[in-house]
């Protein structure tokens, strides 16, 4: 998937306008030392951030890559009320996303093209992997973090955001929120200068 990366900035809409996918959003969770991963999972639990996510995204598309889709549950897949678009070139793996009822793209451009026919507001999120959110991060408008108040091995980071990103909205503004199994936590919304 790595040949993605440079398709994306030159075959797509210029980051701040809306393209016909109209507005890129980026959402993960990640620890405070910016791990997002480990061998294909996240290595935390935390059922709040899972409703987070599912509120932010319900009703737009869902743009991940085959290793993001492979880590979902297979009863969670494709994630309901959102177009699920994975980003893959293995023949299986398109063949497998198929027949559970996802769309397949084979560049990130051809991933914005089948967002741009979704019913719905326009409004894309991305939703990893590592490589995926590289391919988007010079596109998007949004990027919507979590971050979790641990420390954890991890072998997928969160994406760099370059400077002209800015924070503009962390909830709590100071500290953090607990969950129900104590885990702390925070919501943050970067946006494009």
């Amino acid at each position: 998937m790595s040949r993605h990366s440079a398709d994306a900035t030159t075959d797509a809409t210029p980051a701040g306008q809306t393209g016909a996918a109209g507005r890129i959003g980026m959402i993960w969770a990640q620890t405070v030392d910016g791990v997002i991963g480990q061998e294909g999972t996240m290595p935390w639990h935390l059922p709040e951030d899972m409703k987070h996510f599912k509120n932010t995204t319900m009703g737009h598309p869902v743009i991940m890559g085959r290793r993001t889709w492979a880590s979902i549950p297979p009863k969670f897949r494709p994630f309901s009320g959102r177009t699920n678009i994975v980003l893959t070139s293995e023949a299986q793996t398109a063949s497998e996303v198929a027949e559970a009822g996802a769309s397949v793209a084979g560049s990130p451009q051809e991933a914005l093209d089948i967002a741009a026919t979704a019913e719905g507001p326009a409004e894309t999120w991305i939703c990893g992997g590592g490589e995926v959110y590289a391919a988007y991060e010079p596109l998007a408008d949004t990027a919507v973090v979590t971050v979790i108040n641990i420390d954890a091995a991890g072998d997928t980071r969160a994406p760099r955001l370059s400077p002209v990103w800015k924070l503009t909205l962390s909830e709590p503004s100071q500290g953090w929120l607990t969950a129900a199994n104590g885990t702390e936590y925070r919501h943050e919304l970067w946006e494009r200068s």
